[in-house]
């Protein structure tokens, strides 16, 4: 058996793929594995580590997308880019053999973009339920994620997510906000996403933090936030309180990255604390 170990990241597994069909191994006696889930090694087979190839992992892109089309392609993007546990990692199917057999899967077929029907297989389902877990996510951020005008007019938004969902969000509020400036900061990977007006986003590594670029708010921001916290307590029917429905609508993880629930609105008497 071949292993070859790949990166965890969109460009290093679709590496690993494109070696893979490269070395001609067969495919039944290869597999893939994350270099960050392999603990341990198996008798009688042949480790190889896989380094990431923009160009290798961009021609790949180019066959997935034309094969199984959009919405399969991004199905696989977003199972890559899933968060798991080290005890998940352990009980299931690596994620880079998942996605890898999925693919070989689906290129067999007449009609690739039918390969997530075949839920079946494990492979197939184990990227259908990594994938689903990254759009869920997604999907809950794109209404909980708050901008925030700096005093230079940028917008500015941080996220704490626990898949790696900022390309996502990116792409959703460049089609959205075309025309403006902005920046979603993942505060947890250390990334952001940088989109100047009229240009597309950019990723790009922030090691040391935004904490004290970020804080510099625009006159009008504070206005608007002192207006909206007034606004939110004014609302608020105490008789009707249900914080267990509450945490189930709101998770307390999106809170510290909300306007509501900021510690550093206790100036104001409606501020809520976690």
């Amino acid at each position: 058996m071949h292993i070859l170990i790949c990166e965890h990241s969109i460009d290093g597994i679709f590496s690993g793929i494109y070696e893979a069909y490269a070395r001609r191994y067969g495919h039944r006696n290869t597999e893939l594995a994350l270099s960050c889930n392999l603990n341990s090694y198996q008798l009688f087979c042949e480790y190889e580590e896989i380094p990431v190839a923009e160009a290798k992992s961009r021609k790949v892109s180019n066959t997935l997308r034309a094969r199984f089309g959009s919405e399969v392609y991004s199905h696989l993007c977003e199972a890559i880019s899933a968060y798991e546990s080290p005890s998940a990692r352990r009980r299931s199917i690596d994620k880079a053999e998942a996605v890898y057999k999925t693919v070989v899967l689906g290129l067999s077929l007449a009609d690739g973009s039918k390969i997530l029907d075949q839920l079946g297989n494990p492979y197939v389902n184990r990227v259908f339920q990594l994938s689903r877990s990254t759009f869920n996510e997604a999907h809950h951020l794109l209404g909980f994620l708050r901008f925030s005008e700096l005093e230079n007019g940028i917008l500015f938004a941080r996220i704490h997510p626990k898949n790696d969902v900022l390309a996502l969000l990116a792409d959703h509020f460049t089609d959205r906000l075309p025309l403006e400036n902005f920046i979603i900061y993942d505060q947890v990977r250390k990334i952001a996403a940088v989109h100047k007006s009229g240009s597309n986003y950019m990723l790009a590594e922030v090691p040391n933090g935004a904490d004290d670029y970020a804080k510099h708010y625009s006159d009008q921001e504070l206005e608007y936030r002192r207006l909206w916290l007034a606004f939110f307590h004014s609302i608020a029917v105490e008789a009707r309180k249900n914080l267990h429905l509450q945490g189930q609508n709101l998770p307390k993880r999106f809170r510290p990255d909300m306007v509501e629930f900021h510690s550093d609105s206790s100036d104001h008497p409606a501020s809520l604390k976690l």
